[in-house]
């Protein structure tokens, strides 16, 4: 007989995803038999040379973009469009300057067509989640370039998605602001049990947030390695307990930047 915590579910998978692109007069093979599991609740991050595709692979899970062979399964079901069931958050929030804070966080929902009070109630809950409650009534052009992305942050929580989708978040942020946005990333998966994948150029990111780390190969790309990050939380970047972990990713992902290097060349 099977308990619960015997087994995870597995809430999205990718089979053989290929992609091309065409560059001039000739196509570029840019993911070659992407496959991949997401269980239910993980934070899965991934990490791989610049160029490899992890961006576009993120793209083709959240329906924006289309894959020549192989498909992404979610609950069971092909993707084939976008959902709001799976949401993106891009590395430049993409959020609406003419908006307050609280609006741009009401923004999905209002298009959903949730009334307005259940819309104010959950923008609440999230900008004080994020920390921002005390700037729901301000622009976000007068928003600092951290504080722009926990709105980001807050509207696709506020869609209460299964999946939430982040490429490269943090990547524009200063190194003070980024670290405690990680350790507030950490919180807010433990608190709402999202399942997430986190695209990172940055290692040490990755180790702080996932529960695995999949290191994608040079273009064309396959997943070279899952690497389980089995270590307490939450987890700071200056842990020395976690110099093991991004030696092992490390290990696995340094080969491929020099091989991409070569290929620039």
């Amino acid at each position: 007989m099977l308990y619960a915590g015997d087994f995870q579910l597995t809430k999205l998978e990718a089979k053989n995803i290929t992609k091309y692109f065409q560059h001039e007069t000739h196509r570029i093979k840019a993911l070659d038999g992407i496959n991949l599991k997401v269980e239910d609740g993980e934070f899965v991050c991934i990490v791989g040379p610049s160029g490899c595709g992890k961006s576009t692979f993120l793209r083709i899970v959240s329906g924006l973009d289309t894959t020549e062979e192989g498909e992404v399964i979610f609950d069971g079901k092909p993707v084939n469009t976008t959902s709001p069931e799976r949401i993106l958050v891009f590395q430049e929030g993409a959020l609406f300057p003419w908006l307050t804070v609280s609006d741009n966080v009401e923004f999905g929902l209002k298009i959903a067509g949730v009334p307005k009070d259940e819309r104010r109630e959950i923008s609440s809950r999230y900008l004080d989640m994020m920390q921002l409650t005390k700037f729901a009534n301000s622009y976000t052009y007068q928003l600092s370039t951290g504080m722009k992305q926990r709105v980001a942050i807050a509207r696709a929580l506020a869609m209460d998605p299964d999946v939430l989708l982040m490429d490269e978040p943090f990547a524009a942020l200063d190194a003070q602001t980024r670290d405690l946005l990680l350790v507030e990333m950490q919180l807010i998966w433990e608190r709402t049990k999202k399942t997430i994948i986190f695209v990172t150029h940055n290692v040490a990111e990755a180790v702080v947030l996932g529960t695995k780390v999949v290191v994608f190969s040079n273009r064309p790309s396959v997943v070279k390695k899952e690497i389980v990050i089995d270590y307490r939380r939450p987890r700071l970047v200056e842990d020395q307990n976690l110099a093991k972990f991004q030696q092992d990713v490390m290990k696995e992902l340094r080969p491929e930047v020099k091989a991409g290097s070569k290929n620039q060349s």
